[in-house]
């Protein structure tokens, strides 16, 4: 059930500790055809299903205890990372979806219709800045619904860790994460080594109009992970923004000191002829041939879909890009 405004506890008492066991007639055994359900014997009644009220940005809601069939739109990455596989994959056509995921399961179009979630028949659904308070009390109707907070999302590992407690694995979110710290300190030293205080900055190239995004350092894709965890220089620019990202005009170009670019397209792939053809004009633009990064072939064209989510799987695969493209 939704409640109206915006609860402003702090992400760890977001978790309530009331739980509400519902039982059923008769006898709770049976037998597991797969993940997520369950068939009752013949001679006896449904298993008992515990819940259990938690506090989210609408209000309290009651959850299922240990929920088998999740969906959690856009946020895949985090259930992929504690190795539940989602009922259903966010998708939007104007965007696709997060490719890097390899996930075959049946997408979920954000623009359509509510019904392609519903006949996935979830026990929770998991929301996020996107969800509105309309989108909200829609998604309750189809199942208990869990809107993150905002606070929370700017950070993938408490994300994670509230995730896990919702599913009853927080165990596996402990070790998920000691084995991404070790991760970390492993490339952060490696980078260090390889670039030391030269600077990088992502770019995202609209491939509508051809204009360029800059992410600051304040951007929930890639400040995290790349300027606070890895500790990588930005260019003075990306530095002073409070913006996460904006369009970067033509007259700041030749101020953007960047020893290091990353860029990918807003849409599709560089293989694309027309995403690969804009890419070779910029690079051949004599305002970007001033930028440090241009002038020494340090540009860098990478696969959107980790790059455009800050989540644990997705930060994985940019160091892996990072360690090829720098360190290598």
């Amino acid at each position: 059930m939704a409640r109206s405004g915006f609860m402003k506890t702090g992400w760890i008492s977001l978790i309530t500790a009331a739980i509400i066991t519902v039982t059923g007639c008769g006898s709770t055994g049976g037998t597991t055809d797969q993940p997520g359900q369950t068939t009752a014997a013949p001679s006896e009644a449904p298993p008992q299903t515990e819940t259990r009220v938690v506090t989210d940005g609408f209000g309290e809601v009651e959850i299922p205890t240990n929920p088998k069939r999740v969906s959690a739109l856009y946020r895949e990455d985090y259930l992929v990372a504690l190795g539940v596989t989602p009922i259903v994959q966010y998708y939007n056509p104007m965007w696709g979806k997060q490719d890097y995921l390899k996930l075959e399961v049946p997408l979920f179009d954000v623009t359509g219709s509510i019904e392609a979630l519903l006949v996935s028949e979830p026990d929770l659904i998991i929301g996020a800045g996107e969800v509105d308070a309309a989108q909200y009390e829609l998604y309750s109707k189809v199942a208990p619904t869990f809107r993150l907070p905002d606070d929370v999302l700017a950070d993938s590992r408490k994300t994670l860790t509230l995730i896990a407690e919702l599913l009853g694995l927080s165990e596996k979110a402990e070790q998920v994460l000691a084995d991404y710290e070790a991760r970390i300190v492993d490339v952060k030293a490696k980078l260090n080594a390889a670039i030391g205080d030269e600077k990088l900055v992502v770019l995202r190239m609209n491939v509508v109009d051809k204009s360029m995004n800059i992410f600051g350092i304040h951007n929930t894709f890639v400040g995290q992970i790349l300027y606070e965890d890895l500790g990588l220089k930005a260019p003075g620019f990306a530095e002073a923004m409070t913006e996460s990202n904006i369009v970067l005009s033509r007259e700041v170009i030749p101020e953007l000191d960047a020893d290091h670019i990353i860029v990918l397209p807003s849409n599709g792939t560089w293989e694309e002829e027309s995403n690969a053809k804009a890419l070779e004009e910029m690079k051949a633009d004599p305002l970007w041939q001033t930028v440090p990064a241009f002038k020494n072939g340090h540009v860098y064209p990478v696969e959107r879909s980790h790059w455009q989510t800050g989540a644990i799987t997705a930060n994985g695969l940019k160091m892996d890009d990072l360690l090829r493209l720098l360190a290598s």
